[in-house]
């Protein structure tokens, strides 16, 4: 099927997604199918899957029990496959699965999916295509029952893990991309003679800090000449595996041979060693400890607070008080009594300092107080989450107006009088003043108002003079403004985003006139205000992926009638302070505005204009009506990971991209094609 496109009509009314196709035209389009981009919000699944299935050209059937709606979209276009593959993932989301069976693909709730899915492998694990498939894995070493505790934690509630002892094989039954996982898992712990899982408490050093350097020693053979047997060394059957217990400070080991561990054992024993054997040990260590995510001088001020905290009493005194800040042989700059005049450590504690240039911090503490402070900073020390807010000002409006008016005037007299009266109407309505249009008319100073102008004149001394005038005028106007303002921040940070002009503002004026020179000193103070489309905002990421929003958003804007006014400017103005919680992804609406004029202007000549079909050449009237309809809409996204973020980042570099491509100059016979910037193709990290 040769496919032009596939655009999603979902607004923010939750419509579903709707797909365009061509009547096929080659045998080559099938299979090179054009991609296409989803963009379905809240639509229902069983809709979805229709429209799926018509372009991967799969018959995709939806269990009854099968209910709700879906939100699938794609940054760029993907092909149908794919598409396909992003559908069952986000199936698997909301508690249902897409499985394959003789070419079937069936939507059915996970916990039956198990029951429905034909594929059956005993070999390599299949690719991953967002289906649950059975994988048999067969153990050479290693006795399957030792393994499903292990294994069970690491597979959906809905699926099942079986043990056959004839055989000693497990059966899984799970999603290909778990099982892929699950293979390299029982390939580690499937070897020759591999030894039991051992834990080492240590003493002194922090199982964090061990582990790298343990690894990359074991590994790499480097301690082969330590005092561990070598008989153990050439088995390269199985890396040594080590991890860290930070809650209790301990290591798991688990090597492929009783020497092997014996190995790690002793380097163990000799890396965990205290930092200091003098005699101040206990009060004299200093460690650094380098940040990856969080800032160096906010975290010490936190841990700073924490010990204070730890070390008083619920009374507000120290717990050791009769540690005083006398100087002495040990201390003999009173350190304890300026720390704690600072607010900074307790008499009890040790000190914690923050270096800004490598964001690093540096700890003076004992080893059990250093050890706690660590655990806590591995926690805070965590890649925070990231908030992609965008913003979606609409306004529509329509305004209609529709004017009739008549004027005349006529001289009363006749030729030679000493005294001549003028008789006639004059309205605003009516456009033009009709004395002034009939002096002032042939020089052009003074032109008809705009609209139908209908007028008779009559020759006076070979002057035509406009007498009677009529105007009849109707205008419509619409418009429709989408402003879009993105941010993207961290989790609990404040950003904010100007568009708009910076305009002057006079604020006050002085000016002295100098009598005697003749001179004069104007003097201005101007103040700069920022006008035109601002955006502040500060997420707060929940537990549950709630995100809480601190929002200001404002819209002003010059009013052109008060430019050049002698009062000063005018901005109209349109903002919205508030705090909302929104789920990930979803669209919440912060406000508006509906507004809907209608004026009615009315001038006539009583009596006169009350005459039926006739009253109508003495009057004027003005009728106007205007619609406004403003709405402010706001979609944050959490974006967790990096690969998130690059996604984000690159599909709206690549609709930027695509844009600047559609805006080149058309060929031209008679000028040379310079071209138009365009931003450079954007590479993936591998």
């Amino acid at each position: 099927m040769c496919l032009t496109g596939i655009t999603g009509l979902t607004g923010f009314n939750g419509l579903m997604g709707v797909a365009h196709a061509q009547t096929p035209a080659s045998k080559s389009s099938k299979k090179n199918p054009e991609p296409v981009t989803l963009n379905f919000t809240n639509a229902d699944i069983d809709a979805v899957a229709k429209t799926l299935a018509t372009l991967s050209g799969h018959n995709v059937v939806v269990d009854p029990r099968v209910k709700g709606t879906i939100t699938l979209t794609s940054t760029v276009p993907v092909p149908p496959s794919q598409a396909l593959r992003l559908f069952a993932a986000q199936l698997r989301t909301q508690g249902y699965s897409l499985v394959e069976s003789s070419g079937l693909y069936l939507v059915v709730p996970e916990a039956d999916a198990k029951l429905q899915s034909g594929g059956v492998s005993a070999g390599a694990v299949p690719a991953s295509n967002g289906q649950i498939v059975t994988q048999i894995f067969q153990l050479n070493h290693e006795n399957a029952n030792n393994l499903v505790p292990i294994l069970r934690p690491l597979i959906s509630p809905n699926n099942t893990v079986n043990v056959n002892p004839g055989t000693n094989a497990l059966v899984i039954t799970d999603y290909a991309d778990n099982l892929q996982r699950l293979a390299r898992i029982v390939a580690a712990l499937d070897v020759a003679n591999a030894t039991g899982v051992e834990v080492v408490q240590l003493k002194h050093a922090l199982a964090t800090d061990l582990v790298p350097m343990l690894q990359r020693l074991l590994d790499s053979g480097a301690a082969t000449n330590t005092a561990a047997p070598a008989a153990g060394q050439g088995d390269a059957s199985f890396k040594t595996t080590v991890l860290a217990e930070a809650r209790s400070n301990s290591l798991v080991v688990r090597a492929a041979n009783a020497p092997r561990m014996a190995l790690a054992r002793s380097l163990i024993a000799q890396l965990d060693r205290p930092s200091d054997s003098g005699p101040n040990a206990a009060s004299g260590n200093i460690h650094v400890v380098y940040l990856k995510n969080a800032d160096a001088t906010k975290l010490a001020v936190t841990l700073r607070a924490a010990l204070t905290a730890q070390a008083t009493t619920p009374s507000g005194t120290t717990s050791n008080p009769s540690n005083t800040s006398t100087p002495n042989a040990n201390n003999p700059s009173g350190a304890n009594a300026t720390f704690n005049a600072a607010g900074a450590q307790p008499s009890t504690g040790g000190q914690i300092q923050a270096d800004p240039s490598t964001n690093a911090l540096i700890i003076t503490a004992p080893e059990p107080q250093y050890r706690q402070l660590r655990a806590v900073i591995d926690k805070l020390d965590a890649r925070r989450a990231q908030v992609f807010v965008e913003s979606l000002i609409a306004e529509v409006s329509a305004e209609k107006a529709a004017e009739f008016g008549v004027q005349w005037q006529g001289p009363v007299g006749n030729k030679g009088d000493t005294n001549i009266g003028l008789l006639g109407t004059n309205f605003k309505v009516g456009g033009a003043n009709l004395i002034s249009l009939a002096t002032q008319g042939a020089t052009g100073t003074v032109a008809p108002s705009t609209g139908l102008n209908m007028g008779i004149a009559h020759n006076s001394n070979g002057t035509y003079v406009l007498g009677f005038l009529a105007r009849f005028l109707q205008t419509t106007g619409d418009g429709n403004v989408l402003s879009t303002p993105n941010l993207l921040t961290l989790d609990n940070e404040e950003a904010k985003i100007v568009i708009g002009q910076n305009v002057p503002f006079v604020t006050g004026q002085y000016t002295n006139n100098n009598t005697n020179a003749g001179s004069v000193n104007p003097f201005q103070t101007i103040e700069r205000k920022d006008v035109g489309l601002t955006l502040r905002v500060k997420p707060q990421i929940s537990e549950n992926g709630t995100v809480k929003l601190q929002i200001y958003q404002e819209v002003s804007r010059l009013d052109p009638a008060s430019v050049g006014s002698a009062t000063g400017l005018i901005t109209n103005k349109r903002s919205i302070e508030s705090s909302v919680l929104v789920e990930d992804g979803a669209i919440v609406v912060l406000g508006g505005l509906l507004q809907d004029d209608y004026g009615n202007s009315q001038e006539r000549i009583p009596g006169l204009s009350d005459v039926p079909v006739f009253g109508n050449l003495f009057r004027a009237e003005s009728r106007s009506r205007k619609k406004t309809n403003l709405m402010v809409f706001l979609r944050p996204v959490v974006v967790r990971d990096a690969n998130a973020t690059d996604g984000l980042s690159m599909g709206r570099y690549e609709q930027m991209r695509g844009a600047q491509v559609e805006a080149q100059p058309a060929p031209s016979a008679g000028l040379p094609n310079v071209g138009a910037p365009v931003l450079p193709e954007a590479k993936r990290k591998p």
